[in-house]
């Protein structure tokens, strides 16, 4: 697998790369690949199927200057910012494998990013790393409630799917409730719980976690084509209009 960490100054090209590079893979010009990227300003994205204004506080995003963004991608609404560490895995599709349809895909790289990060909780400890609601990684202990520090959600292709998600490692968790609206749909286990109390950080450094993950993932060589035009063509076509972020 190989390995990716493209300089991506905007959100929007950010955003655009992690299907620029699932698209250049499924027109087989590309191979599996292990892409990070950090957020370096604040600003909201959505999943593909949510509602603005159900999701987002969008009278305080305005005020602030939060811009608003949609992902390609399903699952909930996201803060991303300074302290946020982004990862995107594109993973080929066989007929018979375990990314052979979303459950099974879901419940095999989940394990595999449970088991990279549980490896770096220092031994001994009654911290726990375990997957809940599909899709979440967190974080518990026999005195706590379950914590979210990881959301993650999937796009399929007919050879080549796109699974992406946000490591919280020491963002500003008070800014998640200014600017995001309770969830419209949430997992069991939150228990209706506030940003705040549900929402955890790693305070793991971004490389450590990124080690890690490569070491899971095999993504040792450095990736040579990334797609930079089609980037940022995407970026420019779609990720910068309000036709797609905000669906008008």
């Amino acid at each position: 697998m190989k390995l990716s960490s493209p300089i991506l100054p905007s959100p929007a090209e950010q955003l655009a790369g992690d299907e620029a590079l699932l698209d250049w893979c499924e027109n087989g010009h590309g191979e599996e690949t292990l892409l990070f990227w950090e957020p370096r300003e604040t600003f909201v994205v959505v999943g593909y199927a949510n509602k603005i204004a159900t999701e987002v506080n969008v009278a305080a995003c305005r005020a602030r200057g939060v811009p608003i963004f949609r992902r390609c991608s399903g699952g909930g609404t996201v803060l991303q910012g300074a302290g946020c560490l982004n990862y995107a895995l594109i993973l080929r599709l066989t007929d018979n494998g375990p990314l052979r349809n979303i459950t099974s895909a879901n419940q095999f790289i989940m394990e595999k990013n449970r088991t990279a990060i549980a490896s770096l909780i220092p031994q001994p400890s009654t911290l726990n790393v375990s997957v809940r609601g599909h899709t979440d990684l967190t974080l518990n202990s026999q005195l706590s409630t379950l914590n979210k520090f990881s959301g993650n959600a999937q796009r399929r292709k007919k050879n080549f799917l796109l699974f992406h998600g946000t490591f919280l490692l020491n963002f500003n968790l008070m800014l998640v409730g200014e600017f995001l609206r309770m969830p419209s749909l949430q997992p069991d286990y939150r228990a209706s719980r506030s940003h705040d109390d549900f929402l955890v950080n790693l305070n793991l450094p971004a490389q450590q976690v990124k080690t890690a993950l490569q070491a899971a993932w095999n993504a040792a060589d450095e990736l040579q084509n990334f797609p930079e035009h089609e980037t940022r063509q995407l970026a420019a076509q779609k990720y910068s209009t309000d036709a797609w972020n905000l669906k008008l």
